[in-house]
């Protein structure tokens, strides 16, 4: 798995390098191809915090590539799209916000996300926050846009 993970890490590496870059200090200007592809990546990413918050668990795996991964902060290892789906079972996100969302296209098929999460959870919880970054991978396939790889680091 680790084999997997840094292989990921070497394609995001290399394909944002082969990126084209402006002059120093120009900012990026938005192609409507790539505003386009925000606003679509954007919705989908609400769309995952509200299945979460909704404990809607196909909603959330519909978002999923079949041979999605995931490593979350809390130690437990990676998990594979059926053990992500079934923690909305146990989830108890009460709201919680985006901040500084990013796309990265990566190519035609691929854009890295990035933005900072923070959930909230009842008042009766021992934790009543958490900030997480996360950053996930998504692939278009057969049409549709599917995350393909999450990670989040807490954030203290």
């Amino acid at each position: 798995m680790k084999a997997r993970i840094w292989s990921v890490l070497v394609m995001l590496t290399s394909c944002a390098a082969a990126q084209p870059t402006q002059g120093a200090g120009a900012p990026a200007q938005a192609t409507p191809v790539h505003t386009a592809l925000s606003n679509v990546l954007e919705a989908n990413v609400k769309a995952e915090w509200e299945a979460f918050k909704n404990k809607d668990k196909n909603a959330y795996a519909d978002l999923l590539a079949e041979d999605f991964v995931a490593v979350e902060d809390d130690g437990e290892g990676m998990r594979n799209k059926a053990r992500a789906s079934a923690e909305i079972d146990h989830s108890v996100v009460n709201s919680y916000q985006l901040f500084g969302m990013s796309v990265l296209p990566l190519n035609d098929n691929a854009a890295l996300v990035t933005y900072e999460l923070t959930m909230l959870f009842p008042p009766k919880a021992q934790v009543r926050f958490k900030r997480v970054l996360v950053s996930e991978l998504w692939l278009k396939r057969d049409g549709k846009w599917k995350m393909r790889y999450y990670q989040e680091t807490h954030v203290r």
